[in-house]
């Protein structure tokens, strides 16, 4: 089982330069590979990443030497990555093949994902140490106590331990805003984390509320950090405004490096804030349950709703099901999804009647055929728990099969109700 453990770096002024520089070639190399695809695409040949590998290796000594200063790790791994990524859009090319219409190019190129040129300063600053095969010396990536050894470089202080004990399988690092971070991939022993309990809950997903879950606790409640800091962000976005910016000719002022530091400063601290109380949320849903159904929301779709875009981008729907997905299987908890289009706020969990008058500023509903009143939020999560299937850990109080490498995401068959409920899909 492969975890990773992102940590804060604490690099002097020589190894930040160095990162800085790392990121840069690897910028280049990504790019350049993916002009040469393109050329060679167009020419009418088969261009693949091994080959470009192989080709920048040939002539970079002559035609790029200073891409000789970083590790040549930084500069293969780079190619690696739009290996991955034109892997990822052929997959979803093949997938999609019939459902899309081949005379809109641009389009059909960003729904699937067609890799994209990196510009300097609009993409993230990141570079890749892989140690692949077994290796020795200074091509090993590694921990040693509160340092990370990199390839040409050496030790870099960490901010903090590493919490796994295994083999070091790659690193990244990464600069958000001013802080650069390295994310250890680590290869561990798989195994069973405890639970608390064998429930069967379901969970609705909300802007007042992050997650409100069937079982009665508390609902999570969603920090909302855009909303919060919203008018701080807009005052370090207007003074940023009025510094001068680059330009045809001309650099940037040293104010406007500054403001500009100061609002990705403030965009990290709202990221951070939102993905912490999603960890906290997802971690112990994990923890206490054995069997989870959400809602296959489309996110996408929600955002064309310009009055709740807003709302909906600052709660993070597809992170916390991301979260979800990655931490059930450390827990051998199963996680399933409810059909798209289940009614689960308009149908009554007690008689399964449909109301379709209901609106969504209705916070709470009276059924008008038995008479219950709900809350939104709660009745939704119920009636997402009446899907749940039952599992060898709902049924029988067992562990279950224990972690798997491929998601237990399944969709949730959807039960026959009373009263013009939604039948079987089956």
């Amino acid at each position: 089982m492969i975890v990773v453990h992102k940590i804060a770096l604490d690099p002097n002024k020589e190894q930040e330069t160095f990162f800085r520089k790392s990121a840069g070639c690897a910028r280049f190399a990504y790019n350049w590979a993916l002009a040469e695809w393109q050329k060679q695409h167009e020419a009418g040949g088969t261009p693949n990443e091994a080959a470009l590998r192989k080709l920048l290796n040939a002539i970079k000594a002559e035609a790029f030497p200073w891409l000789l200063e970083v590790s040549k790790n930084v500069i293969q791994q780079a190619i690696k990555n739009l290996g991955a990524a034109f892997a990822h859009f052929f997959r979803r090319l093949e997938e999609y093949r019939h459902e899309l219409d081949p005379r809109r190019k641009k389009r059909l190129a960003r729904k699937l994902g067609y890799p994209k040129f990196k510009k300097k300063g609009r993409c993230r600053d990141a570079f890749r140490a892989d140690n692949g095969p077994p290796t020795t010396g200074a091509d090993a990536v590694r921990v040693d106590g509160i340092y990370v050894v990199l390839p040409v470089i050496g030790r870099i202080r960490m901010r903090e331990r590493l919490r796994f004990v295994g083999q070091v399988k790659s690193a990244v690092v990464s600069r958000t805003a001013d802080r650069w971070f390295v994310s250890l991939s680590v290869e561990v022993p798989e195994e069973v984390l405890p639970r608390k309990s064998h429930a069967a809950v379901g969970v609705d997903l909300g802007i007042a509320t992050l997650a409100t879950v069937s079982d009665g606790r508390d609902p999570y409640e969603a920090p909302k950090p855009l909303k919060t800091l919203a008018k701080k962000r807009r005052r370090l976005g207007k003074a940023l405004a009025r510094k001068q910016g680059p330009g045809p000719g001309k650099a940037p002022s040293k104010n406007f490096l500054k403001a500009k530091r100061r609002l990705a400063r403030l965009e990290a601290r709202i990221a951070n804030i939102r993905i912490h109380a999603t960890h906290e949320a997802t971690t112990d849903l994990c923890r206490t349950c054995a069997a989870i159904v959400l809602e296959d929301l489309s996110v996408s779709g929600m955002l064309a709703n310009h009055k709740i875009a807003s709302s909906l981008a600052d709660v993070g729907f597809s992170e916390f099901r991301r979260q979800v997905e990655y931490k059930a299987q450390r827990y051998a908890c199963t996680v399933q999804l409810a059909p798209r289009f289940f009614p689960s706020s308009k149908m009554c969990s007690r008689c399964g009647h449909v109301n379709d008058n209901l609106k969504l500023s209705d916070r709470t509903w009276t059924c008008p055929a038995c008479g219950t009143t709900h809350d939104r939020d709660v009745n939704a999560a119920q009636n997402l728990a009446s899907l749940a299937e039952s599992t060898p850990a709902t049924a029988c109080g067992a562990a279950g099969a224990g972690p798997r490498r491929t998601p237990r995401t399944k969709l949730a068959a959807t039960k026959q109700e009373l009263n013009g409920g939604i039948k079987s899909q089956s």
